[in-house]
């Protein structure tokens, strides 16, 4: 059957929790580059990206679909099931 659908197997949750010891001095590297006018305005436009992505979560991305459907029903059924 397998592991629940969203849960993550051994491997990745292990990297997860091995990764999220290092959480604040990532945080605090990446305030560090972005209120340093010695690194690259880019560098600086990314980590503030990477921290806003973090406080707020990603914004939501809007999608253009352009889909025509066209279908016919060809038969019906009716089952009638007795518990």
């Amino acid at each position: 059957m397998g592991r629940p659908k969203g849960s993550l197997n051994k491997a990745t949750r292990a990297v997860k929790e091995a990764a999220q010891e290092f959480s604040e001095q990532a945080l605090a590297t990446l305030a560090e580059i972005m209120t340093s006018p010695e690194h690259p305005a880019a560098a600086r436009v990314s980590a503030a990206n990477a921290i806003l992505d973090r406080a707020h979560g990603k914004p939501t991305q809007a999608l253009e679909v352009d889909a025509t459907v066209a279908a016919t029903v060809n038969e019906i059924r009716r089952t009638i099931v007795r518990a």
